[in-house]
């Protein structure tokens, strides 16, 4: 029976790192950080406590505190009593490997060592840990982790079953909803739908379809609200009717479908889209403090969880 983890090691604590931490904190774990950015524990602890009414609208844990957080110098310091190891560090292979190599030299030989990088695959840097690497693991988790659920949980060549295992326990524990990823892919799965969406609202823009404004309006006052409470391939089911998304394939209205698939932008963000975007965006913004809007952004992501939890039928 696996012992259940109390200390976590937050390794680079920036925003996800931190992000990370209140998350941890939240549901009454100790969490040891370390980042070697100067100021960095200052930021950490600002950063934790301006997130920690959202967790507390939430629900935190009984053992839940902020105080159970401590800064050290280094990482082999942060990892030496770790039940589990979430790494945030620079998206960049080299300092991946050289991460990798000394968290396995001086984390216990059971910690789990997870990674929230969002394009590097884990065989890419997984051998740079010469004596467990079979305990490495992607743990990647959507931003900002203290209030997204989603983790993308999977393995590199030498990850073993039960550490992938381990790290969907864990983070289910945590209340967080992982998934699997079966094979490992540039971007993982959650990235990649999102850039595909990105990829035709850039199209569009340039296209002169609509403005930048219009483009947001559209997802967010459109699929995006039925998005947040299912999936594509379970909103698509309901669309099919009685049939289900079985009753769609191979009728017109699937075939003009797979039409716009063939239509879909194939481009490159030069300098004169991006100044677009950049207008657009700062014209739909106007004269909104985007802290505000951030800060309401989150208000209302914990309203829509916390009602969504209360949903039995919602997957």
């Amino acid at each position: 029976m696996t012992t259940p983890v109390t200390r976590i090691a937050i390794v680079g604590a920036g925003v996800i790192g931190a992000s990370w931490a209140t998350a941890f904190l939240a549901r009454g774990m100790d969490v040891v950080a370390s980042d070697p950015a100067p100021g960095a524990e200052e930021a950490l602890r600002k950063t934790v406590e301006a997130q920690w009414p959202a967790m507390q609208q939430i629900g935190l844990s009984p053992a839940a505190s902020m105080e159970r957080l401590r800064f050290v110098a280094s990482l082999e310091e942060a990892v030496a009593d770790a039940g589990f190891v979430q790494e945030n560090g620079p998206e960049r292979l080299d300092i991946k490997r050289n991460l990798f190599r000394r968290l396995d030299e001086a984390a216990p030989p059971d910690a789990p060592l997870a990674s929230s990088t969002s394009t590097i695959t884990i065989s890419e840097f997984q051998d740079a840990c010469t004596r467990h690497p079979e305990r490495v693991v992607l743990g990647h988790p959507f931003n900002p982790p203290h209030l997204i659920p989603l983790v993308e949980v999977g393995g590199g060549k030498q990850t073993a079953l039960d550490a992938i295992e381990r790290a969907l326990n864990f983070y289910r524990a945590m209340g967080k909803h992982p998934i699997h990823l079966r094979r490992e892919i540039t971007g993982h799965v959650a990235n990649r739908l999102q850039a595909a969406l990105w990829q035709e609202a850039f199209n569009l823009v340039k296209a002169g379809v609509a403005s930048v404004a219009d483009v947001d309006a559209a997802i967010a006052h459109g699929p995006g609200l039925r998005w947040s409470l299912l999936g594509p391939f379970m909103n698509l089911h309901l669309s099919g009717g009685a049939g289900g998304v079985g009753a769609l394939f191979g009728k017109p209205l699937w075939q003009a479908t797979e039409g716009i698939w063939r239509d879909l932008g194939n481009l490159t963000v030069d300098a004169d889209l991006g100044a677009r975007v950049v207008a657009g965006v700062s014209e739909e913004l106007g004269e909104h403090d985007l802290a505000e809007v951030i800060r309401q952004r989150d208000e209302v992501l914990v309203k829509l969880l916390k009602l969504k939890s209360e949903q039995s039928a919602l997957p």
